[in-house]
Parts: C-alpha cells; structure tokens; sequence
C-alpha cells in the first residue's frame, strides 16, 4: 500500500479557508463555477444597482433651488441606462467569449486603444472595490456610537480581506452568499418607491403643473442656456449612476451556457432594475420635496420620511433595514471589481500588456494573482485616502467613462463599416452612436467639473499604468524577437534535411534520418524531457541532451502539461482543443526522434498548475521506465533581474524541487538568450 502523505497544517488551512482543489478535467467543472443569469445579475449587477446609493442624490443635490427639474434629470437618467445597456447587449453578441471594453477597443479600433481601455477598466475597478467598502462602512458606521469611528478604517480592512477570501474559493460560492443581501436590498428600496410613488398619485397632474410653472421661473431667472446648463450639470454629476453597466460583457467567461443568452438576460434584469432604481428614487426625492440633512444620505431622509406616520417601532425597523442592506450591497458590489478585474488583467496578459502569469490559475480554478493585485491596489487607495467616501467619489466616474467612450466608437465604426452584411445595421449603429455622443458628454463634463477637484489623480493613475504596460509590452516584444530566431529550428526539424545543423548532429551520433525505430525497452537509459510546444526551446534542449550524452539514452518520452489559464477555461470544448492541441505538438516531437532511431512516446496531462501537473506525472513515468533522467531547458537572460523574474514564470526550479523530494533525478539544461545587437 502506498505511504500516506505526512500532514500538512498549512495545506489544511489553506483548504479550510478557500476550499479543496478542483479538478479541471472534470466535464462538470464548467457547469458547478459558472453563473445563471440571476446569479450574474447579484455577482455582476450589484455595481449598478449600489450606485443609486449615490447616483440621484449627487445629480438631485446639483439643482439646488430648482429640485422640481429632477423629473427631467430622472427621465434622462433612466433613458441614458437603457440606450447604454442596448448597446452593450449588441456587444455581447458581437463578442460571446467575453473582454469587454477591452477586447472591444482592441479588435475594433486597434491594440494601443485597447490597452488605454482596459487600464481605464483597472482603475476603475480598484475604484469600485475601494468606495463600496467605504460606503458601506460609512453606512454601518452612522448607526454606531462615536466611540467606535477611531475603528472604522480597521473595519474596511476587515471586509476588504473577507472579499478577498471569498473571490479566492470561486465565483458561485462567493456569489451565493451574497444573495439574500442583494434580494433583501431589492425587496426593502422597490417597496419604498412604489409606497412612495403610489402615496402621492394623486398629486400627479398638480406636480406637472407645479413643474412646469417652476420651468418658466427658472426660465425668467436664468434663460434657456442656463435651463439647459443646470440640467446638463445635474444629469453629469449623477455619472456614478452608470457604472458597472459594462460588467456583464465583461464577465461573459463566466456565465452559463449558452452564454450570449444568458449575458443578454443578465443585461435585461440590470438595465431594468437600475433604470427602475433611479428614476424611482428621484421621483421620491421630488414628491416629497426633500432636503438634504447633514451627516444622513438622501436615501435615508426618504426612509425616515416615508415612514414617520407608521408606528414608532416598525418605521424605525424599516428604516433600519433599508439602509444597512444599502449598506451591504455597497459590499456586494465591491464584488464588480474582484471578477471583473482579474479578468481584464488575464486579458490584457495574455497580450503582453501585463505579466503572463496573471494568466495563471489556482488549484480553485480562478486568477488569483489578479485578486491579490485588485485587493492589495484597493488597500493601498484605502490607506491613503483614509476611506474618505467625499474624496473617493471624485476619482470614482472619470476612468469608466473612458472605456465606454471607446467601446461605443468602436461598435459604431463596426456597424458602419460592415453596413453591408450585418442585419438591422441602422438600428445598431443608431444605438451605438446616441451611447456615444452621451457617454462623450459625461466623460467631458466629468472632467471638466471634478478635475480640479482631485479628477487630475485619476488621470494621472491611469496615464502611470498605460506608460507601464507600454514597457512591458516592449520588454516582451524584444524577448519575442530573439525567441522568434530559435523557433527557426522548428521548420528544419520538420524538414530533417541532413544537410542542415540538426541532420549534422544526429549524423554525428550516427543517427541517420528514416533509421528503423528501435523497440520498445523499459530497462534502458531513458530521457523525459518536459517541453512547452513543439518550439526552438524544446528542440534546443533535445539537442543538448543529445550532444552532451552522445548515444547514452536510447529511450525519449517528451511530456507536456496543458496549461490551463484564463485564456482558456471559457468552456469544455475549449479544454478539449487545449488538449488535442498539445498531443498533437508532442507527436511532432515523437515522428521526428523516431525517424532518427529513438524509441519515443508522448504523455500529456491538462493542469491549472505546471509544478503540480509534472509531479503526478513523474512518478507513474518513472515505474514504467526506472532508468529514466528528467530534463527541462531554462532560459537564461544576459542579465538576471526581478524584471526577467517577474515576466517569465521560472516554473522549472519548482519542478526540479517537487521532484527531487520524490527522489527523482531532474537536470535543468541552460538556453542562454542573445539580445539583438
């Protein structure tokens, strides 16, 4: 019987906190993490609904004497969600794999733009994440003694790292446990507004008239233009309204199958439900001729309004109810940043914009490296901003305007240059370019008004991380080129011509092309050689065994672990691609050592994890084959930094180290890099 495994404490804490390892060949993996539309509408759709927390009281509070022009501003409001979400469900289909304003500014309008696009989403998602803790411990905060504030900042920390921790274990179970938060948050703010709504029907016709008797006074005062300037002001100021409309195409990766339904379903649930939301609540703000009190949200005034002729307690139950769960939705959608996040970050990665390994996934089958970066960013802004609510709020609207103006533009310039193919193209492009011309004006006004205001370090976070994507996407382009050079060995290892330089290193073992393969031998030498693709790094590193050992090993068993990251785990079918693709690169490997005499074979295995995919396969190579060496070829750069370090995962140490506590031999074989002189 085998040995059992000696305990490990860390490893058991580690699954007790975020959960056991998942199988990512598990055909049923797909169904168990990905999200129903209902379910993407509370992991998604919080970000949008959190913000009429904030987003009619800050365009209500910009009218100031003139609040009876809220019901423009509100009709505004609602049409503005509803043109913005039309146009990202036509986006959806365009693009059912998912990427979002990233992937929609880098195919449509160009790879630079969509780097300036998904740097936007980054900030902006660090920002998401760092006010809904805020808000939300605000919120919670304003029910407290005094006594208590000195622990407020601890207690965003606190949530921040519980956040943290659920993103870790996996998307449905983080999102399941924020249902019924959402659900109570949904029930408690609609029964508010239809109890405030249906209360003053009847005072319907008498608020049309008492507006438009207020329009004509404010005319007299300030004339059209300035009509029309404190409308547009108003209607700009309530930008955070809009935020979070573009999650659901951003986290299309994962929903449910068949995806661009259930997007569009989600897109339906939010566009509603927030258009609801805000045109609902500045109805109640004008009805009930609200003022603001200082130290209270406008929310809060409404509440406590609508319910002061109930009995004592059940009011103040009320009350109480709606705003902490306004409060933990504000948590909830904090949860926007932690999905989206890491995946425009993999995206971007993925393209060279970022290190590849926030690509990588963890053993729960999500990109932790980028939930780490989202939680650390949304820290550090935490700390040196003091959870200041006011002060964040500022740099809050700015960056997801950006994205939107470029995904619209690109949509736009879609729908008019494929005018002749795609169908109801008008309709389309009518859509795209009214969310364009709105988005624009917001983005122009936004910038305008807060950028004195503290808008100018929004722009100067983002200006920072385009110039350092920009280095990082020249770093790999350079690496890429002197890479590029070896794989020039692939298409001479495919000729095996023996006038060529590995046709002269076989000849020089006495190999020669289309000798009879010899048998099967599990007693002799052999050499497992683990390669990432059929490229100039695996064939450099077969070379060097070959020359280095000269005939010593008569056996080559060539192992690849398919990677499985966030650029592939979109499905089952894309798994299944992944693994054709790999055993189809170790056969070329296998065809050619064959041709040259060997014995060679092939094992392949799919794994979140190249460390942990080597050390299952390992041992059962080693039972079959006792006298095999493991070998892995090592990049080295002219000169070792934590940059190199950074960029390249430097996975093969890790192998060698796994390995040698199995009492397996494993040599790394050195591949020096030249740069290009």
């Amino acid at each position: 019987m085998p040995n059992k495994p000696p305990f490990d404490p860390l490893k058991f804490l580690k699954t007790w906190i975020v959960g056991r390892s998942l199988d990512p060949s598990d055909s049923r993996i797909f169904t168990n993490i990905s999200l129903i539309a209902f379910f993407a509408w509370v992991g998604l759709g919080a970000d949008g609904l959190s913000s009429s927390a904030y987003g009619p009281e800050e365009a209500f509070r910009a009218l100031g004497d003139h609040s009876r022009l809220g019901l423009f501003v509100a009709l505004g409001s609602a049409l503005t969600v509803l043109v913005i979400s039309a146009s990202y469900s036509h986006l959806i289909e365009l693009f059912p794999a998912g990427g979002g304003g990233y992937l929609v500014a880098s195919k449509l309008l160009g790879p630079k733009w969509g780097m300036v696009s998904g740097c936007a989403l980054l900030v902006d998602y660090v920002l998401t994440i760092t006010i809904s803790v805020a808000s939300g411990a605000d919120a919670i905060f304003s029910f407290l003694p005094p006594s208590w504030h000195h622990y407020k900042l601890a207690f965003n920390f606190m949530i921040l790292l519980f956040l943290v921790v659920l993103n870790l274990r996996g998307v449905k179970e983080s999102v399941t446990i924020l249902v019924p938060i959402f659900m109570m948050f949904v029930i408690t703010h609609v029964f508010a507004i239809l109890y405030g709504i249906s209360g003053h029907l009847w005072e319907f016709p008498s608020l049309v008239r008492v507006t438009g008797h207020d329009f004509h006074t404010t005319y007299k005062q300030l004339g059209m233009i300035g009509i029309l300037a404190l409308l547009l002001r108003s209607y700009s100021m309530g930008a955070g309204t809009y935020t979070g409309i573009e999650a659901v195409s951003n986290g299309m990766p994962i929903l449910r199958e068949p995806r661009v339904q259930t997007g569009k379903r989600t897109m339906v649930y939010m566009a509603a439900s927030l258009a609801f939301m805000v045109l609902g609540l500045m109805v109640c703000y004008v009805f009930y001729k609200l003022q603001p009190v200082h130290g209270q949200t406008l929310n809060a005034v409404l509440f406590t309004t609508l319910t002061h002729s109930w009995p004592t307690g059940l009011g103040k139950s009320f009350v109480w109810i709606s705003l902490f769960t306004e409060a933990a939705i504000l948590f909830v959608a904090a949860q926007t940043g932690f999905l989206g996040g890491p995946r425009v970050l993999a995206n971007m990665a993925i393209d060279h914009w970022f290190p590849t390994r926030f690509t990588l996934l963890s053993d729960r089958l999500v990109t932790q490296n980028g939930v780490f970066i989202m939680g650390g960013a949304a820290a550090i802004v935490l700390l040196f901003t003091k959870a200041s609510v006011q002060y964040l709020v500022v740099l809050y609207s700015i960056t997801v305007f950006i994205t939107f103006v470029l995904s619209q533009a690109g949509m736009a310039r879609y729908y008019w240059t494929n005018r002749a193919r795609v169908g109801h193209w008008k309709r389309r492009f009518l859509t795209s370019g009214t969310a364009l011309l709105l988005c624009a004006f917001i983005l122009v006004m936004m910038t305008a008004i807060k950028f004195f205001d503290g808008g100018w370090i929004t722009l100067v976070m983002l200006l920072l991380l385009i110039f350092l994507a920009l280095l990082i996407r020249r770093h790999y382009d350079l690496i890429g080129g002197v890479l590029k050079r070896m794989d020039n060995l692939v298409q001479a290892a495919r000729l095996s011509v023996s006038g060529s330089s590995i046709g002269r290193i076989m000849q020089a073992e006495g190999r020669e092309e289309d000798a009879a393969p010899p048998t099967y031998d599990p007693k002799a030498r052999t050499a497992v050689l683990f390669v990432s693709g059929f490229n100039g790094l695996g064939l450099h590193t077969l070379f060097s065994i070959i020359r280095l050992f000269g005939g010593i090993y008569k056996n080559f068993i060539f192992v690849e672990i398919g990677l499985i990251d966030a650029g592939n785990f979109k499905g089952e079918s894309e798994t299944e691609n992944l693994r054709k693709h790999v055993n189809g690169e170790l056969n070329e490997y296998v065809e050619f050592i064959r041709r040259h005499g060997y014995y060679g074979e092939s094992v392949s295995a799919l794994s979140h994890d190249t460390v942990e995919g080597s050390a299952e396969l390992a041992p059962q190579i080693m039972n079959r084959f006792p006298q095999a060496v493991f070998f892995m070829g090592q990049l080295v750069f002219p000169e070792e930094s934590f940059v190199s370090r950074l960029f390249y995962n430097n996975a093969v140490f890790a192998v060698q180290r796994r390995l040698y506590h199995l009492g397996i031999p494993f040599l790394i074989l050195p591949i020096r890099v030249k740069a290009r002189t």
